[in-house]
């Protein structure tokens, strides 16, 4: 059985990758599966979509093959973790635009909130070493 919803994500993103771990976490019924958006041989095509696009918002595709973005998947992965309670405002239909826009400004600066609320770059490991720092540095 295939997960309901597919989560694609940011792996190099601290805040990103610690917000699927909690996601992880919740999923005790198994109903969410996560892909990193970063790791060798991910192909966005299969998804119609592209890497810039990916990296703009969170994506997400459902058992049926619908694409969710933003907001949208948000709300659908916290919903199935039984965590709907925590984004209850997304269900607000008079404030779904504004969110929306608050969502991709955040998304679009990531990295920067990573680092002001302490997230770190996950390890980086090539064979039997790993290193903490900048995934963009090798």
């Amino acid at each position: 059985m295939s997960a309901a919803l597919t989560l694609y994500f940011d792996g190099r993103c601290p805040f990103c990758v610690a917000s699927m771990q909690r996601l992880r976490g919740w999923n005790a019924a198994g109903h969410l599966a996560f892909v990193d958006i970063t790791a060798g041989g991910f192909d966005p095509a299969s998804l119609g979509s592209t890497m810039a696009a990916l990296n703009r918002e969170l994506h997400a595709t459902t058992r049926d093959g619908r694409v969710l973005v933003g907001i949208d998947s948000m709300l659908a992965a916290y919903t199935l973790a039984g965590q709907g309670w925590r984004v209850w405002l997304l269900r607000i239909q008079p404030l779904r635009p504004a969110l929306a826009s608050l969502y991709r400004w955040f998304a679009c600066h990531r990295y920067t909130f990573s680092r002001w609320l302490g997230y770190r770059p996950p390890a980086a490991c090539d064979g039997a070493t790993c290193t903490i720092g900048s995934p963009f540095m090798k």
